[in-house]
């Protein structure tokens, strides 16, 4: 038998794939699991979208090989949502590339731009696909501590004390995930700065700036960042069409140019009717917006109450689709989790899973309905 290769000896599965097995286990036992770990909305997404869609099935093209680089009206339909909600002019022809998900881009980029040896900037706490992606390419990661006491914002003259000369790319994201925070301009201007300064790639990763947040910001709002920054983005949780696998990533041409050259080795093309419906949802009023962040508010105040009445801290200033929360000085994040899983059926994400700077954290998502938040607010006294 073949043995595997080495660099699958440097990853895991990924948590949630490996936790909602047991979640899913639970429930085929009759536990009546609340699941409130997972960013997947359970909102619908605009009703245009899936009937744009459903439209498209009888195209005479819908069911062939589409662009690598996407449907040129989908490129253009990101353009203009860049012009009118982030105030950014990108070029539909040379610097958008739409993606299917943005989990995808983060695995292009590395492999455009990665060598073995090379190392790689990452949040700790942060996404932890940045960090399994940079180990898949042989590269080295490095993480930059976010702590509640500095905001969760990197302390940038440390790091410029450090030797720098190996790395090639830096993620931020910002609202970040998981802890909501949002960046400054000020803070947005020094991590563009740091960038040149070090010839460091800055990859902003952007999900969830539409989510609670009243200022949406792309990295492209500052001068000088299509120098050296990438920006994804995605569909997933604006529009709530995580399933749909629809996101994008933006940058000068030269950086897409060398992102399409992975990415047309990879697949054949993102399907037409998923290319069609996301079309319509990027032509969404502000209107959607405010409805969509309506009922997430409903939900905050929920989960806020759920989150004390367990001895939780939190920062109400926050944004994004997750409540993060301190626990109780001395407190496990794993054992907390296990606990409030096995004993009162209600499951949340654990800090330690995006860094070591998560241990005694955990995350709460507001992608459950009010009556299920309710409930758990019930089981948890």
């Amino acid at each position: 038998m073949s043995s595997v290769a080495r660099r699958l000896h440097t990853v895991e599965e990924y948590y949630f794939s490996r936790k909602l097995k047991e979640v899913r286990a639970l429930l085929a036992d009759g536990k009546p699991v609340i699941n409130l770990g997972i960013g997947s909305p359970d909102l619908p997404p605009p009703p245009q979208v899936v009937e744009a869609l459903n439209t498209s099935l009888s195209a005479r093209t819908a069911h062939k090989y589409q662009s690598y680089q996407g449907l040129p009206e989908l490129r253009k339909a990101i353009s203009e949502f860049y012009i009118n909600n982030y105030s950014v002019e990108l070029n539909s022809e040379s610097e958008i590339l739409p993606l299917m998900g943005s989990k995808e881009g983060i695995m292009h980029i590395s492999m455009a731009y990665l060598n073995e040896g090379d190392a790689v900037l990452i949040p700790n706490p942060g996404y932890p696909t940045y960090n399994s992606v940079t180990k898949l390419m042989g590269a080295t990661p490095i993480f930059y501590d976010l702590k509640s006491e500095s905001q969760w914002q990197p302390n940038l003259d440390e790091l410029s004390k450090m030797d720098l000369s190996k790395v090639k790319l830096m993620w931020v994201n910002y609202p970040h995930m998981p802890t909501g925070t949002k960046a400054s301009k000020a803070h947005l201007t020094a991590l563009i700065q740091f960038a040149k300064a070090h010839k460091i790639l800055l990859i902003n990763d952007n999900p969830y700036s539409f989510i609670l947040n009243d200022n949406p910001t792309s990295i492209f709002n500052f001068e000088g960042a299509k120098e050296v920054c990438l920006e994804l983005n995605s569909l997933s949780k604006t529009f709530n069409m995580a399933g749909w696998r629809v996101g994008m990533l933006s940058g000068a041409a030269h950086h897409i140019e060398n992102v399409i050259k992975v990415k047309s080795n990879m697949d054949s093309g993102m399907f037409y009717g998923v290319q069609k419906g996301a079309i319509e949802a990027l032509k969404s009023s502000k209107e959607w917006f405010k409805e969509l962040n309506t009922i997430y508010e409903k939900r905050r105040q929920l989960v806020w109450q759920l989150a004390t009445q367990l001895g939780c801290d939190f920062d109400p200033k926050t944004s994004g689709m997750f409540v993060w929360a301190k626990l109780p000085q001395g407190v496990d994040s794993e054992y907390f989790i296990d606990e409030l899983l096995y004993k009162k059926n209600i499951f949340v994400a654990p800090g330690t899973i995006f860094g070591s700077n998560g241990n005694g954290y955990v995350r709460f998502s507001l992608c459950a309905n009010e009556a299920s938040i309710k409930e758990a607010i019930k089981r948890s006294t």
